[in-house]
């Protein structure tokens, strides 16, 4: 692996630890769906999720913004 796609990897994974954490502190406990979602998504829309979720008030706002809808 290129060291390019070694980091990038990396920051992935960075990214979506803390997306998961703060969305357990903002929303309370995730489902097994709700990891799996968020897991699958690239890292953009992890960054995207990361800032729209400053704004959650809990679960259903999560579960919106993954259907595309926030």
């Amino acid at each position: 692996m290129a060291y390019k796609e070694i980091f990038g990897q990396g920051r992935q994974e960075g990214e979506l630890d803390l997306a998961l954490r703060l969305l357990q502190r903002r929303c309370g406990a995730l489902t097994p769906v709700q990891v799996a979602a968020v897991r699958a998504l690239p890292l953009e829309r992890l960054e995207a999720l990361a800032e729209a979720l400053l704004e959650f008030k809990g679960l259903a706002d999560l579960n919106q913004w993954l259907r595309g809808e926030g």
